[in-house]
C-alpha cells in the first residue's frame, strides 16, 4: 500500500495547480490580477486536449460547456473549467432543490496551470459562471465535489493530496454534506475506473473495448495474446494491478446561480465548512450522507 494510503487525507493550504498530470502547489506569492486574464467559452476539443494532457485523471467528462482562461490579449490557454452532466439524475433535486435534472450542471473539471497566481481559481470560476449563464441559461445551479482522499500512482507517488474545497468556500458555495464512502478501483497511474467499466469487461457488454483501453492507458498490463478478456481482468485484479480502496466520501458543494435556484434550495442543508487540521477536515459523522454522488 502506498505510504499514507490508509491514513487521513493529506490536506494542504497552498493553491493547487496542474501540469502534465502532476499536481503542483503554489508558494506564497502575488495574487491574481483580473486584468491579466480573459475568460471565454472554448470548443470542446480544445478543452478535452488540455484536460487530458494536464489533469491527473487523464479523462474528460460529458461536457455541457467548457470555459477557458487565457492570458489577456493572447491565445495561450492557462486553465479550463468544464461544466458537465451530473453523474445521475438524482443529483440536481438532491443538492439544488431543482426538479428538472438538466437545470443543474456539475463543475466536473477545474484545471489551472502552475503559472496562474494565487486566488486564480475563485476569479476564474466566478467569471466562468457568468459564461455559463450567458451560454446555457437553462442551467440555474452548479454542483461540485471535493475529495479528501489522497491519490497515489506508480511506486506510491502522491498524485493528488486530498482537498476540502477551499476554492469553493471562497466562492460562497453551500456545503450540502458528503457522499457515502465507497470503494474506488485505482489504476497504476492513479486514475479511477468505475465498477461499471469492470462489469462491462466481465460481461463483454457494449463499451467493453473502451473500458479495456481505459485500463491499459492507466498502466495495467495489456491483455496477452489469445487471453480471454474476462480471464485478463481476473488476473490483473488478482495480481493487484488495480487497487481497491475505500474512499472517505466526497464533500458536496452547490451554487444557486439565480433567484429561482436560491428559492428552490431554501430548505436544503447548509453546513459549516470543513477546516484544515481536523481529521478528514471535519467530523464526517456529523454530515448528512448521500447514497449517490
Amino acid at each position: 500500500m502506498p505510504p499514507g494510503a490508509g491514513d487521513s487525507a493529506v490536506l494542504v493550504t497552498r493553491s493547487q495547480r496542474w501540469r502534465e498530470r502532476r499536481s503542483l502547489y503554489l508558494a506564497d506569492r502575488e495574487t491574481v490580477r483580473p486584468q491579466d486574464y480573459d475568460v471565454r467559452p472554448i470548443e470542446e476539443r480544445e478543452a478535452r486536449d488540455f484536460v487530458r494532457y494536464h489533469h491527473y485523471s487523464g479523462t474528460f467528462p460529458a461536457a455541457r460547456l467548457s470555459v477557458g482562461l487565457f492570458a489577456a490579449g493572447g491565445s495561450a490557454l492557462k486553465g479550463v473549467a468544464v461544466f458537465s452532466v451530473p453523474m445521475n439524475q438524482a443529483v440536481t433535486p438532491k443538492h439544488t432543490g431543482l426538479v428538472e435534472p438538466r437545470a443543474a450542471a456539475e463543475l466536473g473539471r477545474l484545471v489551472l496551470l502552475d503559472d496562474v497566481p494565487q486566488n486564480g481559481e475563485s476569479h476564474f470560476v466566478s467569471r466562468a459562471f457568468r459564461c455559463l449563464r450567458a451560454e446555457k441559461p437553462e442551467i440555474l445551479a452548479v454542483v461540485s465535489y471535493a475529495d479528501p482522499t489522497p491519490r497515489f500512482g506508480d511506486g506510491g507517488t502522491l498524485l493528488k493530496p486530498g482537498h476540502i474545497g477551499q476554492a469553493y468556500q471562497a466562492l460562497s458555495a453551500s456545503l450540502r454534506g458528503r457522499t457515502l464512502p465507497r470503494y474506488q478501483y485505482i489504476l497504476p497511474k492513479g486514475q479511477i475506473v468505475s465498477e461499471r467499466a469492470l462489469a462491462k469487461i466481465r460481461a463483454q457488454d457494449q463499451g467493453h473495448r473502451y473500458a479495456a483501453a481505459q485500463l491499459a492507458a492507466g498502466g495495467v498490463e495489456p491483455r496477452r495474446a489469445h487471453e480471454d478478456p474476462r480471464a485478463w481482468l481476473r488476473r490483473i485484479l488478482a495480481e493487484g494491478q488495480i487497487q481497491r480502496r475505500l474512499g472517505a466520501g466526497k464533500y458536496v458543494y452547490a451554487w444557486p446561480l439565480t433567484l429561482a435556484a436560491r428559492l428552490a434550495a431554501r430548505d436544503l442543508p447548509t453546513l459549516p465548512y470543513p477546516r484544515l487540521g481536523d481529521p478528514l477536515a471535519v467530523d464526517v459523522s456529523a454530515l448528512p450522507l448521500f447514497a449517490t454522488s
